[in-house]
C-alpha cells in the first residue's frame, strides 16, 4: 500500500501557526488602513467646507425647515380647527391641500424676484410676511371656512420658499457635491416632523391657537440668523423673463424633471398634510396618536432625503431613482387594499398604545413609501444641476411648483376617493399608477440622458 506523507514546509508555518510577530503586524497593517480610511473621509469632508460657503447652507436649510413647519401647519391641526365648523371628510382634505397648491403656485414667481432682487432679500420678504399671518392667525383665530382657505394661502409663500433656499445654496457648490448639497438644503423639510409630532399635543393642552405662538418663535430667530449668515453667491445676476420659463418648459428634460418630482416631491408633502386626518378617519386614532404616527413617517422621508442624493452621487440618479419608483408603486399597491380599522371604544379615538394591528401596519407601509419618496426627492435633485447648471433657478422653480401641484393633487384625490367610494384605495390606486409611469418614463430616457449631457457633466448618471 502506498502511504502519502504531507510535506510540510518551514516557510508554511507562519501562515499555519501565525507568532506573536506576525499577529502584531497584520494589526500594525489593518490599523493603518483604518486610519487611512479615516483621515480619507475627514479629507473628503475638508474638500466638501472649502468647496462652496457652509454658513449658507446651513441657513438655507434652517430658512426651509422653519418655512416647511409654517406651510404643512394645518395638517395636523386641522381636525381642532373646523372641529365646531361642520364640514364634510372631503372638505377637510381641501383645506389641508389649499396652502400646498399656493405653494407650489407661487414657486415661479418667487424664483423670479430671487433671480430679480437677490434670494436673500426674497427670503427675508418671504418669511416676514408668514409671520404676520402667523400672528395675526395667533391672536384672532379662524373663526370660519373662508378665513382658514385664506390664512391657508398665506401660509403658500412658505411652500414657496423652496425656489429661494434650494438654489442659494446650490449655486456655491460644483456639480459633484450637488446632490448631497440639495439634499441637506431640501432636508428642511423635516419641520412637518415637528409639527406632527408637537402641535396636536400643544393644541391639547392650551388650544390650536398657542401652537403657532409657539411656531413664532423659531420664526423669529431662524430669521434673524438667516438674515446674518446666508449669502447669495458671486457672480453677475441676471433677471429672468416669463418668456425663460416658457423656452425651458418646451424642453423635453424640463417636463420629464417636472413629472417626476411631481410624483417623489408630490407624495411627501401630500402624505404629511393628508395623513393626520386620514389616521383619525381610517384607523379612528386620536389627534394626538396620528400626530405622532405622521411624525414617524415622514421622519422618514426628510432625514432620508440627502441620503437619496449621496446614493445618486454614488450610483448614478437615474439608477436610484428607478430604485426608489419601484418602491414607491409596491407601497403604494398595497396601502390602497387595506381595510379600514375597527371603530375605537371612546370618542376621542384610539390612543397610541391601544391601536389596532392593521393601523400599526398601515404604518409601517407608510414609512417603508415616504422613505422612497424622500429619496426620491434627493435624486431628481442630483440630475437636474447637471442638466441645468446654468438655469438652476429656473428649473428649482418650475420642478419645486410641479412638485406642490402633486402634493396638492394627493390629498385631493383622498378627498374625493373617501367622499365618492367611501374609501381611500381609488386614491392611492392613482398615485401608485403615477410611480409606475415615473419608472417607465426613466427606462425610456436613460440612454439619451447618460450619452449626451451625462457624459459630458463629470458625474454619475
Amino acid at each position: 500500500m502506498l502511504t502519502l506523507r504531507p510535506r510540510v514546509r518551514l516557510n508554511d508555518e507562519p501562515t499555519r501557526f501565525p507568532n506573536s510577530v506576525s499577529l502584531c503586524r497584520d494589526y500594525r497593517a489593518a490599523r493603518a488602513v483604518s486610519h487611512a480610511a479615516v483621515r480619507g473621509c475627514s479629507m473628503k469632508f475638508a474638500e466638501f467646507k472649502k468647496a462652496g460657503h457652509w454658513p449658507t447652507l446651513l441657513a438655507a436649510f434652517l430658512y426651509f425647515d422653519i418655512s416647511f413647519m409654517a406651510w404643512v401647519a394645518l395638517g395636523p391641526l386641522i381636525v381642532y380647527i373646523v372641529h365646531d365648523m361642520n364640514l364634510a371628510v372631503d372638505e377637510k382634505f381641501t383645506l389641508v391641500a389649499i396652502p400646498v397648491l399656493a405653494g407650489a403656485l407661487l414657486r415661479v414667481p418667487m424664483g423670479l424676484l430671487a433671480d430679480l432682487f437677490g434670494a436673500k432679500r426674497t427670503g427675508i420678504v418671504a418669511q416676514l410676511v408668514v409671520i404676520a399671518a402667523t400672528s395675526w392667525v395667533c391672536y384672532f383665530g379662524l373663526p370660519n371656512k373662508l378665513s382658514v382657505e385664506i390664512f391657508g394661502l398665506a401660509l403658500g409663500i412658505g411652500g414657496a420658499s423652496f425656489a429661494v433656499a434650494l438654489p442659494q445654496a446650490s449655486r456655491w457648490y460644483p456639480p459633484q457635491y450637488q446632490g448631497v448639497v440639495m439634499g441637506i438644503a431640501g432636508a428642511g423639510n423635516m419641520g412637518v416632523v415637528l409639527d406632527t409630532m408637537f402641535a396636536p399635543t400643544i393644541a391639547e393642552l392650551w388650544g390650536w391657537q398657542a401652537v403657532f405662538g409657539v411656531l413664532l418663535v423659531p420664526m423669529v430667530l431662524i430669521l434673524a440668523y438667516y438674515a446674518y449668515a446666508a449669502k447669495d453667491a458671486p457672480g453677475e445676476r441676471k433677471p429672468i423673463s416669463l418668456k425663460a420659463y416658457g423656452t425651458l418648459l418646451r424642453d423635453p428634460d424640463s417636463r420629464w424633471f417636472m413629472f417626476f418630482y411631481f410624483i417623489t416631491f408630490g407624495g411627501f408633502v401630500g402624505l404629511a398634510n393628508a395623513l393626520p386626518l386620514y389616521f383619525t378617519v381610517q384607523y379612528h386614532v386620536s389627534g394626538v396618536a396620528a400626530g405622532l404616527l405622521v411624525s414617524l413617517i415622514v421622519a422618514f422621508g426628510s432625514g432620508f432625503r440627502p441620503v437619496g442624493g449621496l446614493i445618486a452621487d454614488r450610483i448614478g440618479g437615474i439608477r436610484s431613482l428607478s430604485m426608489f419608483f419601484g418602491v414607491v408603486v409596491a407601497a403604494y399597491l398595497v396601502i390602497a387594499f387595506m381595510p379600514e380599522g375597527p371603530a375605537a371604544p371612546v370618542a376621542a379615538g384610539w390612543a397610541l398604545t391601544e391601536m389596532p394591528r392593521i393601523a400599526w401596519m398601515s404604518v409601517l407601509l407608510f414609512s417603508i413609501g415616504v422613505l422612497a419618496l424622500g429619496m426620491g426627492n434627493g435624486a431628481v435633485f442630483q440630475l437636474i444641476p447637471l442638466r441645468f447648471r446654468q438655469e438652476i433657478g429656473l428649473m428649482t422653480g418650475m420642478v419645486g411648483c410641479a412638485g406642490g401641484i402633486g402634493g396638492f393633487f394627493l390629498a385631493k384625490a383622498l378627498g374625493v376617493a373617501k367622499g365618492m367610494t367611501g374609501g381611500f384605495g381609488a386614491g392611492f390606486l392613482f398615485f401608485g399608477l403615477l410611480a409606475l409611469l415615473g419608472f417607465l418614463g426613466l427606462a425610456m430616457v436613460k440612454v439619451r440622458w447618460r450619452t449626451t449631457w451625462g457624459a459630458a457633466s463629470g458625474a454619475r448618471v
